[in-house]
């Protein structure tokens, strides 16, 4: 079993899926077997619940202020899972800040509105915006809804918003000074915060 839980400068991330709906041309994926101090973040089988509840109550999360869902693959492609873990962790440790860092297409994954339910169970929202428009989106995403995942996004993102909690927006610095530019208004006319993450930090 590949790791679940792992530590990466410092933060508390939970790898529990490998699928995922993109194949973004930056992914970190594409890097190496994992990141942080992971030994492997590929599965050979997808993680159970079972599973996952075992390496949570395996791990000390005494001093973890935060945990974030982010591993090898998009959260929401195991959305069952991820709303069971979120409501785990919190009935375990009421303190602690959950956030999911997904690509915002749930709603096309699980065919259905969930920006709700995430919201009720996870605190904080990091949505990848990764190019300003659908067509370069579709072309550095190459997901498996071009024409639909770029707007998909967008709505998915809005209703995380009007649900009330911290949402934020992400780009990759190497997108170029005009798409950085177009993509900040984007997150501004959402009501997303505006994140740059570096390409070679992997984050």
């Amino acid at each position: 079993m590949a790791d679940i839980i792992y530590n990466l400068e410092g933060g508390t991330y939970l790898n529990i899926t490998n699928k995922c709906p993109c194949n973004c041309a930056f992914c970190i994926r594409s890097k190496g077997e994992a990141v942080g101090n992971a030994k492997k973040l590929w599965f050979d089988e997808e993680p159970s619940f079972v599973d996952i509840k075992k390496a949570v109550d395996d791990y000390d999360f005494s001093e973890v202020k935060e945990a974030v869902f982010c591993g090898y693959g998009e959260p929401t492609n195991a959305y069952e899972n991820l709303i069971k873990t979120a409501k785990y962790l919190k009935e375990k440790y009421p303190d602690i800040k959950l956030r999911v860092n997904t690509n915002g297409l749930s709603d096309l994954i699980n065919e259905r509105p969930t920006a709700k339910e995430i919201c009720e169970n996870i605190d904080v929202i990091s949505v990848s915006l990764n190019e300003p428009d659908s067509k370069q989106y579709d072309k550095i995403t190459r997901n498996i809804f071009p024409g639909k995942a770029f707007d998909a996004m967008l709505n998915f993102t809005k209703e995380c918003v009007e649900q009330g909690n911290e949402v934020r927006m992400t780009v990759v610095d190497v997108i170029g000074k005009e798409n950085i530019e177009k993509s900040r208004k984007i997150c501004e006319e959402i009501g997303a915060k505006f994140i740059l993450r570096s390409y070679s930090r992997g984050r």
